[in-house]
């Protein structure tokens, strides 16, 4: 179990390293921030006393090494626009973000599992096809284009929910339900498809036939397993939580970490979306190391793939 931890964790510090690399190569070639911070019509003199400033007057891998050393003494830089610490602006907004992102996760799991599990238990019914159909719907549908079905519907033709803005439970109900159809809609797939396939296997019909009812059945022998593949697409949900609230958050205009990011981007405030897409890289690494250590934790052969 050590050996396959220790590989793991190997891979994930290799893939946040991938990650702080590609970002602060594409930033830097994706456009000049002197241009957009100062305007089109400033003087060159005060461009390159920008430039040499922040050091964007220096070789790209003498820019590097300086942002990997600043980054492992634990400095993320300051805003190009206003001198503030890049981790402080990205901190003030969390709390934003969280308010959306974590109803938004437990709607997913409160919803689409048990929505999944029934599917399959139900095969070929009416609620099977039902719930298939707003599967298909849910994670087929771009999120922005919900968003603004969900604003013309709520706000605009019944005017009972606010259609953007912060400060009240109401302004945060469009976004969250943006936020959480479409996991749902995966949610519900997956786990109605590990359900048929778990609920085929023998050990399934031998607990069956040894005069069980179908209810310890389905919670002590097919559940757990169809959990299995299910922890994959948590995994993943858990890590994608700031990532996916970048669309929500500009839609409705809700200050978190999402719309930081796209008007650091239109700014070229390049420590701000450094600190952004790094945090965004340790969330979706850790979150599926945890899915890799519960793998090996429920699958011993995995461990052993793992240490050979």
């Amino acid at each position: 179990m050590i050996t396959f931890a220790l590989t793991k964790l190997l891979r994930a510090v290799a893939t946040i390293f991938a990650v702080m690399t590609f970002a602060f190569v594409v930033l830097r070639l994706s456009g000049d921030p002197a241009q957009v911070m100062l305007g089109p019509d400033v003087p060159q003199d005060a461009v390159i006393a920008f430039r040499a400033q922040w050091g964007l007057d220096q070789p790209i891998w003498v820019q590097y090494l300086a942002y990997i050393r600043s980054i492992l003494g634990g400095d993320f830089g300051v805003s190009m626009r206003d001198g503030t610490p890049a981790l402080e602006l990205v901190m003030q907004r969390i709390p934003a973000t969280l308010q959306l992102t974590i109803p938004a996760l437990f709607l997913k799991l409160a919803i689409g599992v048990p929505a999944g599990v029934y599917a399959a238990l139900h095969r070929q019914s009416m609620t099977d096809r039902g719930v298939i159909l707003l599967a298909i719907f849910g994670f087929t549908i771009p999120s922005f284009v919900l968003g603004l079905l969900l604003v013309l519907l709520l706000s605009v033709t019944f005017s009972v929910l606010p259609s953007g803005g912060y400060g009240t439970w109401q302004h945060g109900i469009l976004p969250t339900l943006t936020m959480s159809i479409g996991g749902i809609g995966i949610l519900a797939r997956f786990s109605r498809s590990a359900m048929i396939e778990v609920i085929g296997q023998p050990y399934v019909r031998t607990a069956s036939a040894k005069g069980l009812k179908w209810h310890d059945v389905v919670w002590r022998h097919a559940l757990p397993n169809a959990a299995v593949p299910i922890i994959t697409i948590v995994g993943f949900m858990v890590g994608s939580l700031i990532a996916g609230a970048v669309v929500v958050e500009s839609i409705f205009s809700w200050p978190g970490i999402g719309r930081l990011l796209v008007v650091s981007v239109t700014n070229r405030d390049l420590a701000i979306v450094q600190c952004i897409l790094l945090m965004i890289a340790a969330t979706m690494v850790i979150s599926n190391l945890i899915v890799d250590l519960l793998y090996g934790w429920l699958d011993p052969r995995l461990r052993m793939q793992a240490a050979h």
